[in-house]
């Protein structure tokens, strides 16, 4: 797959490991930084959506979307390569959410969003409307509050934006892998005004009653394989 993704926001919350641990597959080992795991809302809106070799179609390749997600590594001692594991994405295109539902096992959710900028701050709403799914909403104002910079290896920014691959698993709790490409991020400081923030309690999760650390990317282009079954230990 073929995505460019704008005027992204990293909204993250340190979360207790244990707590942490509850909410995703013992078939993927939790990951953390200064000991501690971490829990992000992400909100962006993607353009040129396309499966390899085929163009982009009318209506279905430019999108909002909004993820959730914390840090995991694989299980397997050959290849413990970090990624993230998604508790939910939510997209306005009914279409597309079930393809990718299909295609990548993820547990995407159709949702009511809208997204527009003023002045350089993106206003961003989104509203779960997926049947039988968890309600789910997101509401707020972002933007960037001071110039690029390229996060260095080690530091908590990079630890949290650099992933190259995502974890998902099947009714069966086989892991699967998508190994993901893209330029590294080009980050700015950020601030936000969140209205309205359900979306990380529908997966069970309670955020802390603190600010979130905000890193925002004006753009980024994303190549994603398809998944690969990753071997059980032992």
């Amino acid at each position: 797959m073929y995505q460019t993704w704008h005027d992204l926001v990293f909204a993250h919350w340190p979360i207790a490991p244990d707590v942490m641990r509850t909410v995703i597959p013992p078939s993927v080992e939790l990951d953390t930084y200064d000991g501690m795991a971490w829990i992000g809302i992400v909100p962006f809106r993607m353009s040129n959506v396309r499966p390899r070799y085929v163009p982009p179609l009318p209506g279905l390749s430019a999108l909002p979307e909004l993820n959730v997600r914390t840090y995991v590594r694989s299980r397997d001692p050959a290849d413990p390569k970090p990624g993230v594991y998604f508790f939910s994405l939510d997209a306005s295109k009914r279409l597309v959410v079930a393809a990718a539902r299909l295609g990548f096992r993820l547990p995407y959710f159709h949702a009511a969003m809208s997204l527009r900028e003023r002045q350089g701050v993106i206003d961003y709403c989104s509203v779960r409307i997926h049947r039988g799914a968890p309600p789910a909403s997101f509401r707020g104002r972002y933007g960037p509050i001071d110039g690029i910079y390229h996060s260095q290896p080690g530091d908590l920014d990079h630890w949290l934006t650099e992933r190259y691959c995502l974890y998902t698993t099947d009714r069966l709790g086989e892991v699967y892998r998508a190994e993901i490409h893209h330029p590294q991020w080009p980050l700015q400081p950020a601030d936000a005004e969140i209205t309205d923030n359900t979306m990380a309690l529908a997966a069970g999760i309670d955020l802390p009653d603190t600010a979130p650390l905000l890193h925002f990317s004006r753009r980024n282009d994303v190549l994603v394989w398809p998944l690969t079954r990753v071997p059980a230990p032992g």
